[in-house]
């Protein structure tokens, strides 16, 4: 398992193309800066869903907050997770990190806005 860094789009009023993160790997850890006002974008075109793990390292009162699971659709999900706040989601560096089951015909866009 490898941790790989994906380096989010600022957003913009006159609009933005999002870049497109492919060829992901169900193995690997995914890690985006967070702003605090930061997006992910996930769109699914194969025939099997997939279930994205957003790490919630904090704690409330001593106990662990769940994980953020979100479903993307097999064959047309298109799904937008966040913004994701800081004390939330973020770990010690400052970013999101994220999971993936299923990783065929996935491909996720990161944006601050």
């Amino acid at each position: 398992m490898s941790d790989v860094r994906i380096t989010p789009q600022d957003g913009s009023k006159l609009g933005i193309t999002p870049s497109y993160t492919g060829s992901l790997s169900a193995s690997n850890t995914y890690q985006v800066r967070n702003t605090g006002h930061t997006i992910l974008h996930f769109k699914k075109t194969e025939a099997t869903a997939c279930t994205v793990t957003v790490q919630t390292p904090g704690t409330v009162g001593g106990l662990a907050i769940a994980e953020n699971e979100v479903t993307v659709a097999a064959s047309s999900g298109d799904v937008m997770i966040g913004p994701l706040s800081k004390g939330l989601f973020d770990d010690s560096d400052g970013d999101i990190e994220f999971t993936l089951s299923n990783i065929d015909g996935l491909t996720v866009a990161a944006v601050n806005f």
